[in-house]
């Protein structure tokens, strides 16, 4: 029999190297992170400009909104770049709708997965995954590489919405390739939605104006496994895994935020969103899943929205609360007007921030009650298309013309700092190894003390 001595020496060494084994896999594997919210394990600066903490700055080919995933010392990203020599950027965002960009299906593109020296900045190798005419428009502000790839530490697996998706090893050998079919989006406005990991499986919202349904792949094959039928129309958020104290669950957005079983397939429980657009991706922590769609009110059939629920596990079937009601079993508080849109939710020091793209502000919420902490607007900023993160204590918010404000955590709205670089961003930033990597629309900034 083990003497309490022997335990708690046990448990010590336990501890130790669950500690080391965390601080050494530094790594930004996926959109928003390893857990899947915005969280680093490490501190970046809070100050930069063009110049100040630049490590390093190269120039992207082509467009792109996806975001960098690093593993290690090196960085993956993916770009569609015109073949022909032409430029079809982005446009900047100006609250004026935009346009579609129907021309772009006659013009000849690459679709280039690529890696980088982290910390040089160095191109290590670059690949195309495949070329020919894009097969639908997209809006004029988004990409034919906004999705973000994902990594294990042995493959990159990239998924360029209906173009397809490509497995590469770490040297970028190729693997597999799956095609999942290309199907209407809702305006010709194209694709948004990142692939998640989750063991040995790679999960795809293919959710459209035709067919949506969800589908699991064999990592390591790139074999379907299975796929279900989703009763949704187009959305733009992102699958998320939500390891709860109950089990594993799959979180898929929509006007109907569903939960599966990763492992099968099989509907868990479902949440009336009361319409609105699924845009942000699902934010979990701990046993608490935050779940919102956008707001709309433009004539469509997704009118309405706007809502925030905090959801807790071990929910089955319809876990909607009544009509009127706040909370319920399974909902431990629901709020209206949250502000939620495009920039999916973070949490820090009890708090969760919520940026509203429209109007260039920020609403921060208590995380226990739902209770509104303050709503500010940032001075300057038009719009937030992408993502905040987490690094330090401080929440850092990329508006849209690439100033990244760096946020204190208390009650009250403090800018700690204000970072200018000049160029169009809706790529959400990724954090490993104590620098943050921004990605604009001509560059990659690698930002380091």
């Amino acid at each position: 029999m083990l003497s309490l001595k022997s335990i708690s020496l046990a448990v010590v060494v336990l501890a130790l190297s669950v500690f080391l084994d965390t601080a050494e896999a530094d790594n930004w594997p996926q959109f928003r992170g390893a857990s899947f919210d915005g969280i680093a394990n490490s501190d970046c600066p809070t100050s930069w400009d063009t110049e100040k903490n630049v490590a390093w700055k190269v120039p992207i080919a082509g467009e792109g909104w996806s975001a960098p995933v690093i593993w290690e010392n090196r960085v993956y990203l993916t770009s569609a770049v015109r073949t022909d020599g032409g430029e079809a950027k982005p446009e900047p965002y100006t609250n004026q709708g935009g346009s579609n960009r129907t021309d772009l299906q006659k013009v000849d593109y690459r679709w280039d997965v690529f890696c980088l020296d982290a910390k040089t900045g160095k191109e290590l190798w670059r690949k195309t995954a495949k070329t020919g005419n894009p097969p639908m428009p997209r809006h004029s502000t988004n990409t034919y590489a906004t999705e973000t790839p994902v990594t294990d530490g042995k493959h990159v697996y990239a998924y360029f919405g209906m173009t397809g998706l490509f497995c590469y090893d770490m040297n970028g050998k190729f693997v597999w390739k799956k095609d999942l079919g290309s199907y209407e989006m809702r305006a010709g406005w194209g694709t948004s939605s990142s692939p998640v990991l989750f063991e040995d499986k790679l999960f795809v919202q293919v959710d459209n104006e035709e067919q949506s349904f969800l589908v699991a792949v064999d990592a390591i094959s790139g074999d379907e496994v299975w796929r279900v039928k989703r009763d949704e129309n187009s959305q733009y958020s992102s699958p998320i895994i939500w390891q709860n104290s109950e089990r594993a669950e799959l979180i898929v957005g929509g006007m109907i935020y569903r939960s599966y079983d990763p492992a099968t397939g099989k509907l868990l429980w479902e949440l009336d969103m009361e319409k609105g657009r699924s845009s942000a991706t699902p934010l979990a922590v701990g046993d608490r899943l935050y779940v919102g769609t956008e707001f709309r009110n433009r004539g469509g059939s997704d009118d309405g929205g706007g809502y925030l629920f905090s959801v807790k596990p071990g929910g089955s079937g319809n876990i909607s609360p009544p009509a009127g009601a706040r909370s319920s079993q399974f909902i431990e508080w629901k709020i209206r007007d949250s502000g939620i849109q495009m920039a999916s939710p973070v949490l820090c020091n009890g708090k969760i921030y919520l940026l509203e793209r429209r109007r260039g502000a920020i609403h921060c919420v208590d995380a226990k009650t739902g209770a509104t902490v303050y709503r500010q607007r940032f001075p300057g900023a038009r719009a937030f298309c992408s993502s905040p993160v987490v690094s330090g204590g401080k929440v850092f918010c990329t508006a849209a013309d690439g100033t990244t404000y760096a946020l204190e955590t208390d009650d009250e709205f403090e800018i700690a700092s204000e970072n200018k670089i000049p160029e169009q961003n809706w790529s959400t930033p990724s954090i490993a190894n104590g620098a943050i990597f921004l990605r604009t629309v001509n560059h990659l900034y690698c930002i380091s003390q």
